[in-house]
């Protein structure tokens, strides 16, 4: 697949308290002819991750026209899920609302961060969230008892929300957890069965993390960009296809996306959130340091 990279279109650098650091995880929410609002997290002086926006042109990215001062979403109560930090992963939008799925970061357990997954809602065009619940929308069950529980993607075909989410199998160390990407299925966004559906599994024991899926349905196709790494090595960009969403095949090797011979991407390219725009694909990633500087644009051509 041919992806050019476009550059950098964000470099987070104090700009406010919210974003001392760190931009992670951009989710573009289209405002209509090439104007683009990009939700993503960044981290405050605690390092503590708080979801904002910048607004672009598509068509000049890296003219930044808006930046939110304050974040849309702060943190959650204290003893919370979401505490001690919140980072945006999908945007619906559903009759007249915006469903911004996010994950909490908790630090009440042995390993570094339990992440999962809730929703607020904006009722204002997405100039303020209001939490659903106080609670996630996925949490631990038996079958799934670990803290990685994160909502990467959803699509809704008919009556039918389908999510990809990453999902942990085990945690290796405190520091480093192993998961994959599994299916879900609500009829609401809300309540969601799980039935462990496993779409992207490891390709090798080595592997320690398949995540942030991003599903575009294509002539039939579901075609899914996400990041993987090795052991506690840093993530490199995947792709994979199904006839059915629910299994995929992966393709790594086909994806021409990769990091890049110096700058801000050399290191790392993770992230991606892939959406078409005037009939052309075009993916947000981020670079080195999960977000530490900053994401930028690459287009399929």
């Amino acid at each position: 697949m041919g992806w050019v990279k476009k550059g950098l279109i964000f470099k987070p650098d104090g700009q406010h308290d919210w974003v001392k650091t760190h931009a992670m995880l951009p989710v573009a929410d289209h405002l209509g002819g090439d104007l683009y609002r990009i939700y993503f997290s960044g981290r405050d002086e605690q390092n503590r991750s708080l979801t904002g926006y910048v607004e672009i042109d598509i068509t000049n990215p890296q003219d930044i026209l808006k930046i939110s001062s304050e974040p849309v979403l702060g943190l959650g109560s204290l003893g919370a899920f979401d505490d001690n930090g919140v980072s945006p992963t999908w945007m619906v939008n559903h009759q007249g609302s915006k469903y911004l799925y996010y994950f909490g970061w908790n630090k009440g357990s042995l390993v570094r961060a339990a992440e999962v997954s809730g929703l607020a809602i904006s009722k204002d065009a997405g100039a303020t969230f209001q939490r659903f619940s106080r609670a996630p929308v996925i949490d631990r069950t038996d079958a799934e008892p670990y803290q990685i529980l994160v909502i990467s993607c959803i699509l809704i075909e008919g009556n039918l929300w389908r999510m990809w989410y990453d999902s942990a199998d085990e945690w290796q160390t405190p520091e480093l957890p192993r998961y994959n990407v599994k299916y879900a299925e609500s009829a609401d966004g809300i309540n969601w069965v799980r039935k462990g559906i496993v779409s992207v599994n490891y390709k090798c024991r080595d592997e320690s993390r398949v995540s942030r899926a991003s599903v575009i349905k294509e002539d039939g196709i579901y075609k899914m960009w996400h990041c993987y790494a090795m052991n506690s090595g840093g993530y490199r960009m995947g792709y994979a296809e199904s006839t059915d969403g629910y299994q995929f095949e992966r393709k790594d090797d086909g994806l021409t996306i990769q990091v890049s011979p110096s700058g801000w991407d050399s290191e790392m390219v993770c992230y991606p959130h892939v959406f078409k725009h005037r009939g052309q694909k075009m993916m947000l990633y981020c670079g080195n340091g999960y977000g530490r500087t900053g994401f930028g644009l690459a287009v399929e051509e």
